[in-house]
């Protein structure tokens, strides 16, 4: 006869059993829990800083490695702005935001930074004059993680056609534009502009460079406007060369030139959609240029590709069907995601402007806009090679204004290390802005109906 020794665990009932496991799983449910307590208390970490101060507006931003909450609010007497963030603390980096500080920002005087309590840092931002804050975050985009943006806008929004009035103006009978601009200055006198920068005197036009054939102003048209558009700004760099040289730095430098040259040319003027180093999104460039009656929008950039290897000058319409080629319509998606870059408070964007903005192009804007590339390409094979000899089409946001014949202008790659060290040279950048102006000049020569007064 056989026997078996009981063991210990035949003595426990099944209902017993089971509540060990169940306490036994408990416990260890606990314990994979503790690690993640301090975890979920620790301070978000503050990767950057930036201060991009411009007289359209100054932005703040604060980089994090996750994405926070904010409330502000804003006090008068003097004008102040305070911010409260949510879920981190003071740090040396945070600190840093006040040396960030220049003393020629039109908005901010100085800030202060504090604990106001626990994992909640508020900072007193002292204003030089009353604004129409906006305050919003970003999901990560590009290079960059979690944003926190603070936007101090002026509580008057500043014109384009006042900007447009500080530069010296050359006025004619036949230009309705001027008598728009000479009331604003009369009723504008003593309130706050923005004002138009100063040319670097390494912009000047360098000796002995070509001049294209001027175009004539005759009796019976007006001033033609043409708004230059320097791609990127501010949080959004555009390209990166291999030297480090960045996209919105040279085609700002470009603009800068061609501007110059406009401006003392007879019967023509110029307005940057952005005169500084600060942020655009894309519909507000085309909303400024349409504010200014512009004739022509040439918004410049200088180009960028996977390979490089890849170089020459490119001129871009706006596609009425699909894009003309791979590499257009993979440059138009880089480029229309500038705004997620740069990034744009989708809070206050007003959903008619966009739907105007966006899909009212005509048939008869992208046909003006392929006779103004053609030119152009005529002009810039004179001072560098062409990517491709014939315009190119895509689907560029920047290019879609209804009304005002629009082009876009790769001045050259970027991304290929002996055009990146040509983009950074003065000489080079002259000739680029030489190349633009004649095309321009050839093109409204040739085409003086569209300076007509309507």
């Amino acid at each position: 006869m056989a026997y078996r020794f009981a063991s210990k665990r035949d003595t426990v009932s099944s209902p017993t059993r089971a509540l060990s496991r169940r306490r036994l799983l408990g416990v260890a449910s606990t314990l994979l829990l503790l690690p993640l307590i301090p975890r979920l208390a620790m301070a978000a970490q503050l990767l950057a800083v930036r201060t991009w101060p411009a007289e359209e507006y100054t932005r703040v931003t604060l980089e994090l490695d996750s994405e926070l909450k904010a409330e502000h609010f804003t006090l008068e007497t003097p004008h102040r702005m305070v911010v409260d963030i949510q879920g981190i603390d003071v740090t040396p980096a945070l600190n840093e935001l006040v040396r960030k500080v220049r003393t020629d920002d039109p908005y901010i005087s100085t800030l202060r930074v504090a604990q106001n309590r626990p994992n909640v840092v508020r900072i007193v931002f002292d204003l030089k004059q009353a604004i129409a804050p906006q305050v919003f975050t970003l999901k990560p985009a590009g290079n960059y993680k979690f944003r926190l943006v603070l936007d101090f806008y002026p509580k008057v929004a500043h014109d384009p056609l006042a900007a447009l009035l500080k530069n010296n103006l050359q006025k004619t009978d036949e230009d309705p534009l001027a008598q728009i601009l000479a009331d604003i200055s009369r009723s504008s006198k003593g309130s706050s502009m923005a004002s138009l920068p100063v040319l670097p005197s390494s912009i000047a036009p360098l000796p002995g460079a070509s001049k294209p054939a001027p175009y004539k102003l005759e009796r019976g048209r007006r001033v033609v406007t043409i708004a230059l558009d320097p791609g990127h700004g501010g949080e959004d760099p555009g390209a990166i060369g291999k030297g480090g040289t960045r996209e919105k730095d040279v085609v700002l430098a470009i603009a800068q030139r061609l501007k110059a040259k406009i401006d003392a040319t007879p019967g023509m003027r110029a307005y940057l959609t952005r005169d500084g180093d600060y942020f655009v999104p894309l519909h507000v460039r085309v909303e400024k240029a349409r504010r200014v009656k512009a004739d022509l929008f040439v918004s410049i950039h200088a180009d960028a590709f996977v390979r490089p290897t890849a170089g020459g000058s490119s001129v871009y319409v706006l596609s009425d069907g699909g894009a003309s080629s791979t590499a257009a319509r993979w440059l138009a998606d880089k480029e229309n995601a500038a705004d997620l870059i740069g990034g744009v408070n989708l809070n206050v964007q007003d959903p008619k402007l966009a739907r105007v903005l966006l899909d009212l192009s005509t048939t008869a804007q992208i046909k003006d806009s392929t006779k103004v590339a053609n030119t152009m390409l005529g002009e810039l094979k004179n001072v560098y090679r062409l990517h491709k000899p014939q315009v190119e089409h895509a689907g560029f946001a920047v290019l879609k204004a209804p009304d005002i014949p629009s082009i876009l202008v790769e001045t050259a790659f970027i991304s290929n290390p002996d055009e990146e060290r040509m983009l950074r040279n003065s000489a080079d950048q002259e000739k680029f802005a030489v190349a633009l102006l004649g095309g321009i000049s050839r093109y409204f020569s040739a085409n003086p109906h569209l300076a007509s007064i309507g």
